[in-house]
């Protein structure tokens, strides 16, 4: 499975009921700040309940010192398998101490290598070499690179091989089609906005599918 599912702005029960309906269909679910913010922390506990299987996601973005960075983790290391961290901070002090708590407890790190808005080509971009050095040093689970910007995802999959997982969110409400990460060298699409607020959610996650297939079916002959 291919499509990871990005919650941000649901309530509990809306969350819940679409991460039940949408179980088969999907390989995780992606939980963001907003999510977390209105609805707390212990949230994740039904909301996984919902969909035990699959892989989930707590995107919090993370960007301090290793300290603090596992002390933020620990509030939500129950809950899921994989959380999110900045790369622009570096390895020493900071993503070393991180990846080895997630290890130590049997959780995975995702390290941000680029962003998917436009803002990101001004610094993020531009740093690129120098982050996909950090994460090839690291050697986290995954990492996270724009499906806006396929030869980001490109550059990322040639440095870093099959051995780190990418996923790539900006499909739909930001541009980038199913499909076309996948053909660029990502392992998921993270979507959200073009699931999460269609009228039926199920149907759109099934058309998704669909496009992902037909993308994949041209890009690779």
């Amino acid at each position: 499975m291919t499509l990871i599912v990005a919650i941000d702005s649901l309530s509990v029960e809306e969350a819940e009921k679409l991460a039940r309906s949408l179980c088969t269909w999907v390989a995780g679910f992606k939980v963001g700040l907003p999510f977390l913010l209105v609805n707390g922390v212990r949230s994740l506990s039904g909301l996984r309940g919902a969909c035990p299987e699959k892989l989930w996601v707590a995107d919090l973005k993370l960007a301090d010192i290793g300290h603090v960075m596992k002390l933020v983790t620990s509030s939500v290391a129950s809950y899921v398998d994989a959380v999110i961290a900045h790369g622009f901070i570096g390895v020493r002090g900071a993503l070393d101490e991180l990846k080895e708590y997630l290890v130590s407890l049997g959780k995975k790190l995702i390290v941000v290598v680029s962003m998917s808005h436009p803002g990101a080509e001004e610094v993020y971009d531009k740093a690129l070499p120098s982050i996909l050095g950090v994460v090839a040093k690291l050697r986290p689970w995954g990492v996270v690179a724009p499906a806006t910007r396929p030869a980001i995802i490109h550059e990322a999959r040639e440095t870093l091989g099959q051995g780190v997982k990418i996923l790539s969110p900006g499909i739909g409400a930001q541009g980038a089609r199913p499909g076309e990460a996948l053909c660029a060298g990502a392992d998921y699409e993270i979507i959200g906005r073009l699931i999460t607020e269609a009228g039926d959610p199920v149907a759109s996650a099934e058309e998704v599918l669909r496009k992902q297939r037909e993308m994949l079916r041209k890009c690779r002959g």
